[in-house]
């Protein structure tokens, strides 16, 4: 789709499927090997964006839980906590190059899976996941001078749950610290999104792990109820909603488990009448409509000052009406499909929200394909900071606009929210975004820019974002007892 006032309409550009390779039927990936589930029930992955199915996923059971923990429990006790950390620096260092390797396949079954369009898999996706495992393979055998004094040791079994926006991208960053430092694992992605899990255990099969070291194990919330609450899982790692992590905490409390929670957000993104403002409407629209605004870290706020509301929401509008909206294997795509007809739901109920809320709205034109699960970027204007467009995750492509005055008035705005993950500051004043950032309750602040992530900085929240970090020198501490 693309705005009909504007001059951007585009040939296709399609990228090709022909060399991905899917099979009909997954089973759960447990000591090294693919199994037929106890139960044999399956449930359907879908492309968000045809409504076609694309594979049948195993829906585990407590058993098959069992089974995955056990084995990794024997590989933990086994050859991976004694052959060195070299030795595992080698093991992920082969699987990050192997990644690299079928990167175009990884990138195609991403998108397809998961509705977001294929220059984000390609350019950023595949490439970070890669990135992560290098990074954590490097540290394997250097735990002296990340720890000097200290003689670390892994915790044991490592459950970790992923969620449905960034598949791959997840399961390599928490994979990666977990086994660099001596962990095994059982991983269990989100149930819309499997795929690149079970391809990346594909790969883990061809490199030659040890068995038991990662098992995957497929299915609903039940499973990775079950993962938490087993006796054998010494530490949980969770990304994905808040109401999730809270029952997640009141699972292991009074046990010995440790854990590590990246919960939701709802970021506040800051432009000063300093700004750039051509860079700064750039970062807006990369900070809440990449990936459909399936982000965590989303910019979904938006605190502009007062002196340049009405130039920087014009120049914002007229960007939006340039944003290409359809089929996600389009390289001229910008927002793809919502992952699921469940979270379209929650979007259109949190738009309709805020009309009656009385908030000013506006959303692209243009038409959408007639199949799969849609939602044209949305902006919101006179906000309220009451308004529970302000207050919520959507988690999806909706922003709501705020103005402030001056630097103490947009903080305490910013701060007043549950939640405290990330957060964006827009000014060419150095001293002004020192002082931002040490004031705001983020984990991660970007300065002029916005999404960016590496492998060695860490990442992680504040109140209802969670605790913990993940990425980085922080990243390994997580995994082990020191």
């Amino acid at each position: 789709m693309t705005n009909k006032n504007s001059n951007w309409d585009l040939s296709p550009a399609p990228e090709s499927t022909g060399h991905i390779s899917l099979n009909e039927h997954y089973g759960i990936f447990i000591d090294g090997q693919f199994r037929t589930p106890t139960h044999g029930n399956r449930f359907q992955s879908i492309n968000p964006a045809t409504g076609e199915v694309l594979a049948e996923i195993t829906e585990s059971s407590a058993d098959d839980v069992d089974q995955a923990v056990a084995a990794a429990r024997k590989a933990f006790s086994g050859e991976w906590s004694k052959i060195g950390g070299r030795e595992r620096g080698k093991y992920l260092y082969r699987l990050a190059r192997m990644l690299q390797e079928k990167s175009r396949e990884f990138a195609v079954i991403e998108s397809l899976d998961g509705g977001k369009p294929i220059r984000e898999s390609r350019d950023v996706d595949v490439p970070l996941a890669a990135a992560h495992l290098f990074y954590y393979a490097g540290w394997a055998d250097k735990f002296s001078y990340a720890f000097p004094n200290r003689q670390p040791q892994p915790i044991g079994v490592a459950g970790q749950i992923i969620p449905w926006n960034f598949p791959l991208l997840m399961a390599a960053w928490k994979i990666a610290p977990a086994l660099a430092t001596g962990n095994t694992v059982v991983l269990k992605p989100a149930e819309t999104t499997s795929l690149t899990a079970l391809k990346l255990a594909e790969l883990i099969q061809e490199a030659g792990f040890p068995p038991g070291v990662v098992n995957v194990v497929t299915g609903h919330g039940d499973v990775g109820a079950a993962i938490v609450n087993h006796d054998e899982v010494d530490k949980v790692a969770f990304t994905g909603s808040t109401e999730v992590g809270k029952l997640i905490q009141k699972a292991i409390a009074g046990t010995s488990k440790r854990c590590t929670l990246e919960l939701g957000g709802k970021a506040a993104n800051i432009v000063f009448d300093d700004a750039a403002i051509d860079q700064a409407v750039e970062g807006i629209v990369n900070g809440i409509y990449f990936n459909q605004g399936h982000v965590c870290c989303a910019g979904s706020r938006l605190f502009v000052q007062e002196s340049i509301h009405d130039e920087l929401i014009a120049k914002l509008k007229h960007r939006m009406g340039t944003l290409i909206v359809g089929d996600p294997m389009d390289k001229n795509t910008d927002v793809g499909a919502i992952n699921s007809r469940e979270q379209l739901a929650t979007i259109e109920q949190y738009i309709e929200v805020g009309k009656q809320e009385g908030a000013e709205f506006y959303q692209t034109d243009g038409e959408l394909p007639k199949e799969g699960f849609w939602c044209r970027p949305t902006l919101f204007t006179d906000v309220a900071q009451s308004n529970r467009i302000a207050q919520e995750e959507i988690f999806g492509p909706v922003l709501a606009v705020q103005t402030f005055r001056t630097v103490a008035e947009v903080i305490k705005k910013a701060n007043n929210t549950p939640y405290g993950l990330s957060a964006g500051v827009w000014t060419d004043k150095g001293s002004k975004i020192f002082n931002m950032t040490a004031q705001m309750k983020a984990g991660v602040v970007w300065a002029n820019t916005y999404n960016l992530f590496d492998p060695t900085s860490p990442f992680g929240g504040f109140k209802e974002s969670g605790f913990g970090r993940e990425g980085g020198l922080h990243g390994l501490s997580a995994y082990l007892e020191i």
